[in-house]
Formats: C-alpha cells, sequence, structure tokens
C-alpha cells in the first residue's frame, strides 16, 4: 500500500484558513505516517504557519487562489472557479495525487465537486452523506443520507445502506449493522411509493434489514443504521445540531434564576456533558461522502482546529482500513447479483 496523502481545504470553513490550517497540521504532528498537503491560497497558508509557530513543508502547500464560499451557489461557482481550493482537491484524488481530499466549506460544491471531479466508484449511481447520531445505548445511530442529494429513487436508498453498513462496520467495529428505513410507521405498508420500493429491494438484499423504524427509533438504537432520502435526513440533523444549544439555553436561563437554581446546575454539569458528549461533532470531525472513487469527508462549517485534526485523522484510518476497495468489492458482488 502507497503511503497516505491526505489534502485538506486550508479555505473552507467560518473560521479559514487558521482553523483548516492548524487542526491539519496538529493532525500531522500527532500521527506522520502520512503525508499531508494543504490546498489554498499559499500567502494565507504560510501567514497561519507562521503566526501560530507551527512546522510545515511549503512544498507540501497547492496553491489555488479562488475560494467557493459558504453562500455561493455550488453550481454557478464551480463553473466560473475552476481553481478554487474545492476543485483544485477533488482533482487531486482524482489524478492519484491524493487519497483523500477533506473540506469544511460549501458543503453542496464539495458533494459536487466530488462528483464531477474525483468521480465516483464503479456501480454507485448516487453517493451519500452518512452521520452518527448518539443513543440510549452509548453507541450511535447512524443516518444515511443525511444531504448529499435531496431527491431520492428506491435504488439510490438501497445504495445508501451498502455503503454506510461497510462504512460503520470498518469504522466502527459494528459488525452485520441492523438497517431500519425510516417511515411513519413499523408497519408493513407505511409510507409512499419511495418507502415501498425500498423497502421490497432492502427486504431482498443481503443486508440486515430489520424493516421501518419511526423517528423515535433514532435515539432508542433500534437500527445501527438508517436508511433515508437526503431531504429527510438534512433536516433531521439540522434539528439534531440544535437540541444541545436549546437545551444550554435552557439551563442558563434556569440557573439565571437564583443561587440554589445555579447550585443544581453546577453538580449536574459534569454527567450532563458526559451524557451528551457523544453528541460533539468535533469528536466525529466530518461526515464521509460515500461512493466516491477516493476519501471524501464533509466538515462543519463552523469546524474548530479540533474538528479539523479528527477529520485528518479519520480519513487516514479509512485509508489504512481500505475502506474504499471494500466499498468497491460490495459493490462489485451487488451488480453481479443482479
Amino acid at each position: 500500500m502507497s503511503k497516505c496523502k491526505i489534502a485538506v481545504d486550508a479555505m473552507g470553513g467560518d473560521f479559514a484558513p487558521r482553523n483548516a490550517v492548524v487542526g491539519a497540521i496538529n493532525a500531522y504532528d500527532e500521527n506522520k505516517k502520512f503525508d499531508l498537503l494543504l490546498v489554498g491560497r499559499e500567502k494565507e497558508i504560510q501567514d497561519v504557519i507562521l503566526s501560530e509557530n507551527l512546522k510545515f513543508n511549503k512544498q507540501n502547500i497547492i496553491h489555488a487562489d479562488e475560494v467557493i464560499e459558504m453562500g455561493d451557489s455550488p453550481s454557478t461557482s464551480l463553473r466560473a472557479k475552476q481553481n478554487s481550493s474545492i476543485v483544485v482537491g477533488a482533482k487531486l484524488v482524482n489524478e492519484k495525487k491524493a487519497h483523500a481530499f477533506l473540506s469544511a466549506g460549501n458543503t453542496g460544491a464539495m458533494v459536487m465537486s466530488s462528483v464531477l471531479n474525483t468521480g465516483r466508484i464503479k456501480g454507485v449511481s448516487r453517493p451519500t452523506l452518512t452521520a452518527p447520531f448518539p443513543n440510549e445505548k452509548n453507541g450511535y445511530t447512524f443516518i444515511s443520507d443525511v444531504g448529499a442529494f435531496v431527491d431520492s429513487k428506491p435504488q439510490h436508498l438501497l445504495e445508501f445502506a451498502i455503503l454506510s453498513s461497510i462504512f460503520i462496520e470498518e469504522i466502527y467495529g459494528i459488525e452485520n449493522p441492523k438497517i431500519g428505513l425510516l417511515n411513519v410507521g413499523e408497519e408493513a405498508g407505511k409510507g409512499y411509493k419511495l418507502t415501498s420500493e425500498a423497502t421490497k429491494l432492502l427486504s431482498g438484499s443481503h443486508l440486515n434489514f430489520v424493516g421501518n423504524i419511526e423517528g423515535k427509533d433514532i435515539f432508542r438504537g433500534t437500527a445501527d443504521l438508517v436508511i433515508c432520502d437526503g431531504f429527510i435526513g438534512n433536516i433531521l440533523l439540522k434539528f439534531a445540531e440544535s437540541i444541545i444549544p436549546f437545551l444550554k439555553s435552557k439551563f442558563k436561563d434556569y440557573a439565571d434564576r437564583g443561587f440554589f437554581n445555579k447550585l443544581r446546575i453546577g453538580i449536574a454539569r459534569t454527567p450532563l456533558r458526559e451524557s451528551l458528549s457523544g453528541a460533539n461533532y468535533e469528536l466525529q470531525g466530518g461526515l464521509p461522502l460515500l461512493g466516491i472513487n477516493g476519501i471524501s469527508i464533509v466538515g462543519h462549517g463552523s469546524s474548530t482546529a479540533l474538528a479539523i485534526k479528527n477529520m485528518v485523522l479519520r480519513a487516514y484510518e479509512m485509508h489504512e482500513k481500505n475502506l474504499i476497495q471494500k466499498i468497491e468489492h460490495s459493490i462489485n458482488q451487488y451488480s453481479n447479483n443482479n
């Protein structure tokens, strides 16, 4: 196996280039078993390296003078900004100059650039973003798709299940994961045409499909992997991201209403922090875009340096476990059997 090369979009995210550069170099300093490439405006990257007193080989800076901003239209900006960090980074993977490309920038542009400039694994019609949700069993329930594409066909949902099941088996060690289809009820026949047709495909597959599950089952951990289209999945993701800020606001309001309230919150702080740690996106780093012919990870727009660091380390782990090759093998097996 060739030495892993990980390219990071230094211009991606609300706090770029500082957080992207610091986080990526911190990951490299911790592991050094891979080569790190920073993609973006060279002078701005070097300014961060100098101001943060970091050490990095400037030959590993890949200059890209354009930036796709968070509010830019993905399709328009990809055409207009061919020398943007998101385009250049994705092409590095396609050209075999990097094994992975990671960005905390514009999600839509990152997804489209990965599809267009890196390419899909043969047999995959649509990639998927897979996200971990903490559950009551002190583990995770994974949701796929959480917004790579908003519209899906039944065949796409089956592919999401195949792609994501391999990811959680290899990276999280969940063998033969239980797969549920998100629906409005557990009974067979519930839902609409998409879920009805997807149920038939999932039931006839080699996967450990346990049937329909409802939204309440996500946090219960009824299934290891929950499949839905990207429109619903993205709503779920954004709602889940709002829970902790909501709780913090309520706890602060309660504490501000008196000394004893503040004392009660203080006593409960440690167990609350431990209970909610699974929802901390920084520890996960980013979301894998599965189905791309290379490692592609999309980070949160407000990613901290710690989140970027963990995103880089996750990319290295995916490379070392031959995740792309295992996905190719599984998709090929499925294609041959159908």
